[in-house]
């Protein structure tokens, strides 16, 4: 009796033809940080690269048809104090991009058509509210202008519920407002381990987290916004 060990597939010989350098994005520095987030994101219209840079963090946001090689003076998002840990672009707008920071502070920004020709340092909107770095950012994939944040270890995890409207080419943002604060809308308690922790959207309003206990096990939790 014979049979197959190794599932046959349709992909098995094929091979890619790599680009040319020209059509790469070269000459970038891109973080060193060990952080478990992307360092990268990409949509439509835009590819984000988060970038080594001392005094504080920032990331490079590049048009997709500019490939080749990157000047070290081409325009960055600089406005955070400490080191980026994650960025994501919103699923509802191209231009709209948040960034997560070691300065603890969450940040919204708009990114104008054909990308930055001086660099950005004012945020759309500052969301402020955990205690330590935020090292997770996540959109909400249906819902418009809903904002996931984890931070780290005893930290929050909270949702941000902003509301975008583009008037005249400005961004206006709506938020509860604690004492003249900006604050999360909601939040809850993240795994206590201090491995990194990641989370998405289910239907039905669910949040699905994975992180660890204070004695590195596995956890999964299931969450209600």
């Amino acid at each position: 009796m014979s049979f197959r060990i190794v599932r046959q597939s349709k992909f098995r010989h094929v091979f890619g033809q790599p680009l040319k350098r020209e059509q790469c994005y070269d000459n970038i520095r891109i973080t060193k940080n060990s952080w478990d987030s992307n360092f990268c994101a990409v949509n439509p219209k835009f590819l984000a690269i988060i970038t080594e840079i001392a005094g504080g963090g920032a990331f490079l946001v590049l048009p997709l048809f500019k490939t080749g090689r990157i000047d070290v003076s081409y325009p960055q998002v600089a406005g955070h104090k400490g080191p980026v840990m994650d960025i994501a672009w919103c699923p509802h707008n191209d231009n709209v991009i948040a960034s997560a920071s070691d300065d603890t502070f969450v940040r919204v920004w708009h990114i104008p058509d054909g990308g930055l020709v001086r660099p950005l340092v004012d945020p759309v909107v500052e969301l402020m509210g955990h205690q330590k770095r935020v090292g997770l950012i996540q959109w909400h994939m249906s819902a418009n202008n809903v904002l996931l944040s984890a931070g780290e270890t005893e930290d929050l995890m909270g949702l941000f519920y902003m509301r975008i409207l583009k008037l005249n080419d400005i961004l206006y943002v709506g938020m509860k407002y604690l004492v003249g604060q900006m604050v999360p809308s909601d939040e809850a308690m993240g795994h206590e381990g201090t491995k990194p922790q990641r989370a998405i959207y289910l239907r039905n309003g669910l949040i699905f987290t994975t992180g660890f206990s204070r004695m590195s096990e596995r956890q999964y939790a299931l969450r209600s916004e």
